[in-house]
């Protein structure tokens, strides 16, 4: 299956260009020249397997592979950077440059910030200045590669930048980004200073598929992208004005069959016997991890030190094999993690150990791959528990080398990973009696439960492998591409079709800026166009339509003149019925009017491009037309003070899009729309709006109606339209929908 994908991959794209922070192989000079050695991380393995699925070997069939380069190799000629299955592009950066992008922004801010250590992440302006650079030394080197027909494929949180970047200056490039490292929460997020956190989720949003390991981060991007961007979401769908971006959870994972028949080998088996005779206990519990505070270690072996205190008579019975990979150790929060472990173990084994028995083997150190393989197939239970990891790719190696279905995995809730690995103990990594209580239930485990246990995680792992993470990914990217929707609604289109197909009294109920027409800065400039003014006579002449608009009763009966609509204007101030005169629905006195004028007047003066519209019945300031960076927050001033001016009757201030409007409260688009919903027995009724002055209508409508909000923005309305340039097909569509019904009853 894989290999007739990819086949089909390389019948549609020329190339596939992967742009990460490390190239896939570490460079060494040597007498010999220049050595290339493959590095084994969970992307290149992922990469290299789907090169031998595609046959890319060979001059022309190499992955093309952009990333950085220390610039001692900056002598080097392109043939240096090649080897069988990869075709390297180094990205050379200044030393100082480099510092500030990856140990600073990278580092220090955004790796605490993304794992939810806030407290550790350093705010720095130089940092973010490095960041910006960096990310346009990758662009320098990747448009510079880039051909029509590429598939160009980045990843990870140090090149967030990039995809608009490339999408800026190459708009039909098909761009794929996956994201490698937790998204947090928006409350998390939203620590980034303003102008940051709008620049890394732009930055993002230039690829076609921004992909994340679990639902859970791709739920908090979208939170963010609407919270900071107040961009629409449709579905797994943001919506931008020209295109949309697929944002979607795909869970990497592990070789299987390379951890499965590892495990098999003699070298590993003999490495195996080799750890049980020397440490010579019943059970052996094992953990790996790179040094980090993200880890979890220090409270693990908090977890492990209670268990022994609760269970004497474990004594002498099991080891701890903890390994812990070196990581950053000149930085000095690291080198504190590492004293605070290495204090621990000392503890530990002070308190608990004897002359023949080391309650935890500890060791600070890289291991071989054969020497992991035989300690996953060696010990009893793996104790992986991360106060906060994207994925834990260690869980999965471990579950995929266990070919006798044995073993126990220890896993913390807080992994990615828990959230596919649901047969393995799931603990909260805080509670260290959770974590005791866990070790106690995974040493006194019978054979046959652990069986039960594993086996259909390696199932699941031998069904959902890297290859298939790689292959779904990129099927993604080729779908967005290929088919972004001819209306971007949540609407289910077939059975709201076929229900106003069928109805015998539909009710249409429309608003007119930002819904029949597109919002402009000027609002005396807003126009019907004639496809949309004809498309509207036509559905009127099956249905009841109601344009409800908060435009004055002379802007819409000179619009509508020719097309017999229900007119409501001034938020329902005064209604108008086809062929009949204006009914006036607000009585109140203008006692109200003055004070309003007099501080809109305030803000006019005070806010360049702000300007003031007095209707019969309202009175409006605009500030669409106002460049100011925080007009946002004088909008929200103003609307404050207005909500206190005192009045003799109750008023309601409207906060639009860009504008600010005061009118009396006793009537709404909401009670106009309830009013004329009640005339007759409507067995279909529709209301699209964009604005929170529509919310009204969406409230007083029946549970069954179709209530459609365009746009961001929260609301109570059922469905969500991407835009407002989706209105007119959407109505071709039910117009279409009434003619074939016609057609069908002749």
């Amino acid at each position: 299956m894989y290999r007739y994908y990819m086949n089909s991959f390389q019948e549609k794209y020329k190339r596939l260009i992967i742009v990460a922070y490390r190239l896939p192989f570490t460079i060494r000079k040597t007498e010999e020249g220049v050595s290339l050695q493959q590095n084994s991380g969970g992307l290149v393995s992922a990469i290299l397997s789907m090169a031998e699925q595609m046959g890319q070997s060979g001059e022309g069939r190499k992955i093309n592979w952009v990333g950085h380069c220390d610039p001692a190799f900056q002598d080097l000629t392109g043939d240096a950077f090649e080897n069988e299955t990869f075709e390297a592009h180094p990205v050379f950066m200044d030393p100082e440059v480099h510092q500030g992008f990856y140990e600073g922004f990278c580092n220090d801010m955004l790796w605490p910030l993304l794992h939810y250590f806030p407290t550790y992440a350093s705010f720095r302006d130089s940092y973010f200045e490095h960041y910006e650079q960096a990310n346009t030394r990758f662009f320098e080197e990747l448009v510079g590669l880039v051909q029509p027909g590429d598939l160009v494929w980045i990843h990870d949180f140090q090149l967030m930048l990039l995809p608009a970047m490339l999408r800026k200056a190459v708009p039909d490039a098909t761009i794929g980004y996956f994201f490698h490292v937790p998204f947090p929460t928006n409350e998390i997020f939203k620590l980034l200073p303003r102008t940051w956190r709008q620049a890394l989720l732009e930055g993002l949003l230039g690829a076609d598929v921004v992909g994340f390991h679990t639902p859970d981060y791709s739920q908090h991007f979208i939170r963010s992208v609407w919270e900071v961007l107040s961009l629409p979401v449709i579905g797994s769908r943001v919506i931008l004005p020209e295109r949309s971006v697929v944002v979607r959870d795909f869970p990497i994972s592990v070789d299987f069959n390379k951890f499965d028949g590892s495990a098999r080998t003699p070298e590993v088996v003999e490495t195996k016997t080799q750890y049980r005779n020397l440490l010579r206990v019943d059970k052996i519990i094992f953990s790996v991890d790179r040094l980090d505070y993200a880890k979890g270690i220090k409270e693990r072996l908090q977890g492990y030190e209670r268990f022994l205190t609760q269970n004497p008579d474990w004594n002498d019975r099991v080891s701890f094999v903890m390994t812990v990979v070196p990581s950053r150790d000149q930085v000095p929060q690291y080198q504190e993690i590492k004293r605070e472990i290495e204090e621990t173990v000392g503890r530990i084994n002070g308190l608990f150990g004897t002359i023949g028995w080391r309650p935890i083997v500890y060791s600070y150190l890289s291991l071989k791959f054969q020497e992991m393989m035989a300690l996953y197939t060696t010990c009893d239970v793996a104790l992986i528990t991360p106060i906060r990891d994207g994925m834990n790719l260690v869980a999965k190696e471990f579950i995929a080398s266990r070919y006798d279905e044995k073993g126990v995995l220890i896993l913390s809730e807080l992994a990615g990973a828990a959230q596919e690995l649901k047969e393995a103990l799931i603990i909260n990594p805080t509670d260290t009696q959770e974590v005791a209580n866990a070790i106690y239930q995974a040493l006194h485990m019978s054979p046959e439960e652990q069986t039960v246990r594993m086996r259909p995680m390696r199932v699941h792992l031998q069904n959902h492998n890297v290859f298939r993470w790689a292959v779904d990914f990129l099927n993604a990217v080729d779908e967005a591409v290929s088919h972004q929707p001819d209306i971007e609604t949540s609407l289910p289109l077939p059975s709201f079709s076929a229900a106003f197909k069928s109805a015998e009294n539909p009710l249409l109920l429309l608003d007119f800026d930002g819904t029949l027409a597109p919002i402009v800065d000027d609002p005396a400039e807003a126009r019907l166009s004639e496809s949309m003014a004809t498309l509207i006579r036509q559905l009127t002449e099956t249905s009841d339509v109601a344009v409800i608009s908060g435009r004055d009763r002379r802007f819409l009966e000179q619009t509508f003149a020719t097309i017999p609509v229900h007119i409501v204007a001034e938020h329902g101030a005064f209604y108008k019925a086809p062929d009949a005169d204006w009914k006036r629905l607000d009585l109140s006195t203008e006692d109200w009017v003055a004070p309003v004028r007099a501080l809109l007047d305030q803000f006019i003066g005070r806010h360049r491009g702000t300007f003031m519209e007095e209707k019969e019945t309202a009175i409006a300031w605009h500030y669409r037309k106002s460049g100011e960076e925080d007009i946002e927050m004088r909008a929200m001033e103003l609307a404050m003070q207005l909500r206190n001016l005192p009045s003799l009757i109750p008023l309601t201030v409207i906060q639009g899009s860009k504008v600010v409007e005061v009118k009396p409260a006793l009537h709404s688009k909401g009670t106009v729309a309830r009013s004329l919903f009640e005339q007759k027995r409507y067995d279909f009724v529709v209301s699209i709006g964009d604005d929170t002055t529509d919310e009204d209508m969406f409230r007083q409508l029946p549970d069954w109606a179709y209530s459609v909000r365009i746009g961001a923005g929260e609301s109570e309305a059922r469905y969500r339209l991407a835009r407002q340039q989706e209105v007119l097909p959407l109505l071709e569509l039910m117009l279409e929908a009434r003619k074939e019904e016609a057609v069908k009853d002749q």
